[in-house]
């Protein structure tokens, strides 16, 4: 979570995504650790398997340069990729998309509404009720448990 934040629990809606968040490069470098910066803003991409630990409680995924809520547990599914997964965003607000052509070829990039970072990507081959799969970076996610 960020500096000075409240838990998601203690926001309202309008605490948590009224003001953009916008940082020099160095901001974003000295708040990060050397992956999460290289992942979340210059669009790289952790390896797979790497964020397996992640709580199998009740709580909420937040973004790691933000702390703007951005997944629930219970959306949260096992897709046999290597990277965490879910079915659907808390708020489709909080989660914007862009085309990414990288790697020779065309993805839906998803990043943080808040701050721009680079979350994963989104997939058209997920569970029901959405079909979805966002295919997140872990080290773009924090946890925080329910109360």
């Amino acid at each position: 979570m960020h500096a000075g934040a409240l838990p998601y629990a203690q926001q309202t809606k309008k605490e948590y995504d009224m003001d953009k968040i916008i940082k020099t490069d160095a901001e974003w470098r000295a708040q990060l650790s050397d992956l999460a910066y290289k992942v979340t803003r210059k669009h790289g991409t952790e390896r797979a398997g790497t964020h397996d630990d992640f709580p199998k409680n009740n709580g909420t995924y937040l973004c790691i340069c933000c702390g703007a809520p951005l997944f629930d547990q219970s959306a949260k599914f096992e897709s046999g990729t290597g990277w965490p997964s879910f079915y659907q965003p808390i708020d489709p607000a909080q989660v914007e998309e862009s085309v990414d052509r990288g790697f020779f070829m065309t993805r839906t990039e998803v990043h943080c509404a808040r701050c721009d970072a680079h979350l994963g990507h989104v997939f058209p081959d997920g569970p029901a009720p959405t079909g979805l799969r966002y295919c997140m970076n872990g080290v773009a996610l924090g946890f925080e448990p329910a109360d």
